[in-house]
């Protein structure tokens, strides 16, 4: 549902000029998407859409460039279909994945460039997180887990 979601986004602010969110979830719920602001705010953080200055002079949200979108997308439809489950151990995140799709998954992840994230070490069916925090790991925990849901 959620990669259905965040392609019709992509298709939205590509094919209407888009300035709020509110604009935003209004053209989904129109196509039947049932969301919230909240679940529209999260999705652009996670879309990377930005805004940028149009012709007219108004702001509006634009995908960031199409090879970082087509990163995006791969690396949450991988997780969404590798990962059983993710977490914590103080600032370490743990995130089990099926056998063998360990080192696909952290690979795709590694080039998203998450804030508070010292490194990855991936292994058969295991990849380690290693935060600057603890406070870092129970974010990344709760964005991953929320988003693999």
């Amino acid at each position: 549902m959620k990669q259905k979601r965040h392609e019709k986004i992509l298709e939205i602010v590509e094919r209407y000029p888009i300035d709020t969110q509110e604009e935003l979830l209004r053209l989904l719920r129109e196509e039947g998407f049932h969301v919230t602001q909240a679940t529209v705010s999260r999705d652009i953080k996670e879309l990377r859409l930005v805004k940028t200055l149009s012709a007219d002079g108004k702001y509006r949200y634009v995908p960031a460039k199409k090879e970082a979108r087509e990163k995006t997308l791969k690396f949450w439809t991988l997780f969404q279909e590798s990962v059983l489950s993710v977490v914590t151990a103080q600032n370490i995140v743990c995130v089990k994945c099926l056998d063998g799709t360990a080192n696909a998954v952290c690979a795709a992840f590694d080039v998203l460039h998450w804030d508070s994230l010292v490194g990855t070490l991936a292994g058969n069916d295991t990849i380690f997180m290693l935060c600057k925090d603890e406070a870092s790991a129970a974010k990344l925990e709760a964005e991953l887990n929320k988003a693999g849901g």
